[in-house]
Order: C-alpha cells, then sequence, then structure tokens
C-alpha cells in the first residue's frame, strides 16, 4: 500500500498481521463490543469482532531523503515475551528491496518510540554481532524515549530489546537523539504523544498544502477512537495515553489529514458523539 501527501510518498511493507488475540493487547476488546461498531468492520475487524492488525514498516520519500518509520521485530533475536518472536526468519529485506527500498538506499531510521515491535530491524545479527541494518542511515531516537529505556531496562526482556536493537545503534555513533517537538526537516515535524511510552513521538507531516499523520503506537487499533479509555496492556502510563488519544484525535479530526497507525493502516479520523471513528481509506 502507498499512499502521498503533497510530494511526500508513503509505502507501508507489512512484517506481520494477525487476527484476533486481542485480550493480550486490548483486554476491553471483546468480540461482542466490537461488534458494537459496525465501521470498523470489514477494513479492521471481521465479521465475528476479532481485530486485524499488523506490525509493518512505513517507507517516507520525501524531495530530499528516505526514511523508514519503525522498524518491526527483526530476525534472531531472543529474549522476546511473545514465543513467535524469537529466533525469526522472514524475508523482510527481501521485501523492501523488491518495493524499491534497499537497506543501502535508506538514509534515515526514524522511531516513534524503543518498544519491541518498532526496532527489531534496526540491527542484523553479522558473525555473532549486532549491527546496523541500514549501513548509509541516521537513526533518529526521541531523547526523552532513548535515556528512559537505557536506565530503566532492568526486567529481562525490556534490557534484551535494548541490548540487541538499540545500544548497538548508540555504540556505532549512528544514533541522533532529537526533542518530542523536533522539526526534522521542511516536511516533518515531530509531536510529543507520551503515554504508551514516556517519550512516544508521532510524526506531522505537511507538504504542498496537505497534511499526514503517522501516529505511531497512540492507539493499537481504531476502536480507541471510539472508546478513548481502553488502554493497551502495553501503555507505560494508562491515564496518559488515554488523554493524549483524546488531544491528538480532536486535533486532527474532521480534517483531509491521512493518518496512519503503528498497526493498522491509512484513514481519516471524524467526531462522532463525545469521541470518534476512523473511515478507511485505500
Amino acid at each position: 500500500m502507498h499512499w502521498t501527501v503533497g510530494r511526500v510518498k508513503i509505502t507501508e511493507i507489512i512484517e506481520m498481521e494477525t487476527v484476533g488475540s486481542t485480550r493480550f493487547i486490548l483486554p476491553l476488546a471483546t468480540n461482542e463490543e466490537i461488534q458494537k461498531l459496525p465501521w470498523l468492520i470489514p477494513p479492521f475487524a471481521t465479521e465475528e469482532g476479532r481485530l486485524k492488525m499488523s506490525i509493518h514498516s512505513l517507507l517516507v520519500e520525501t524531495p530530499s531523503r528516505r526514511i523508514i518509520v519503525d522498524t518491526g521485530l527483526g530476525n534472531d533475536k531472543q529474549g522476546r515475551n511473545v514465543p513467535t518472536w524469537n529466533n525469526r526468519q522472514d524475508p523482510f529485506l527481501d521485501k523492501l528491496t523488491a518495493a524499491g527500498f534497499p537497506p543501502d538506499s535508506i538514509d534515515t531510521v526514524l522511531c516513534t518510540h524503543l518498544h519491541v515491535d518498532h526496532v527489531g530491524w534496526n540491527t542484523k545479527l553479522v558473525d555473532g554481532r549486532w549491527v546496523p541494518t541500514f549501513a548509509n542511515a541516521r537513526y533518529v531516537f526521541g531523547k526523552t524515549e532513548y535515556e528512559h529505556w537505557r536506565d530503566h531496562s532492568d526486567a529481562p526482556d525490556k534490557l534484551a530489546v535494548f541490548s540487541d536493537s538499540v545500544r548497538p545503534i548508540a555504540d556505532a555513533g549512528k544514533a541522533d537523539l532529537v526533542a518530542s517537538d523536533d522539526r526534522l526537516l521542511d516536511e516533518i515535524t515531530l509531536i510529543p504523544t507520551p503515554g504508551h511510552s514516556p517519550g512516544h513521538m508521532s510524526i506531522h507531516i505537511k507538504s504542498d498544502g496537505q497534511e499526514g499523520l503517522l501516529m505511531g503506537d497512540v492507539a493499537h487499533h481504531p476502536c480507541q477512537m471510539a472508546h478513548l479509555d481502553w488502554s493497551s496492556t502495553a501503555d507505560s502510563d494508562p491515564g496518559q495515553s488515554a488523554k493524549t488519544r483524546r488531544e491528538l484525535f480532536s486535533l486532527f479530526a474532521d480534517t483531509q489529514t491521512l493518518v496512519i497507525g503503528g498497526h493498522f493502516s491509512a484513514g481519516y479520523i471524524k467526531r462522532d458523539g463525545d469521541a470518534f471513528r476512523f473511515v478507511a481509506v485505500g
């Protein structure tokens, strides 16, 4: 899938798709509750009320930069809490290349946050060492986010992720730590959207009078637009994440801003009573 925002082109490359398993990430999103939101079906849920989600990267091409936003799970990783995320052998890099994005052509890696399913392809295993996958790229991390996980990755799973997918980038001298509201280039400004993680950032794109929003994990699924209080089990601060959702959705609702989630595809946010709904686009 790909979309354009002015002179900026966005291409979605999927690493993994899932249906169901909502109890692990959004326990309040039961099948029965999802069926009460008919606008979710079929683009974002099945007739039975099972959520459709994906782990994907977004390739953002501006007139001057070639950026990959979030890098999924990666291969050969260990110490993950989800068994199927360990020792993966996925042809993700082949998919990138086939879509016209060979790794060496990427000049910027931008992570909305540093959770396991957004940093995995930052590195690859070469001769027993984790090295940057995108050899010609600078890696942009939020300073608040990076320093939090650098100082608070005590749990074994968090330590594994930081050690194999984040620290090697800093050790290689390729990490640029930025403010959560930094303007990266003419077309791209960061928006601080904490709650899912302490330094979570969303990406605001403006080009030739058009706008786009890559929201990351402010919402894991569009059902959270209807139920702002449905916080993910992975949110570090559920109260803050709900507050962030209301503020961000209010900012972009009923505009022509193309919105893409960290685990769902593109659409437009519409007001719906005291909450919101999401209208999918092709």
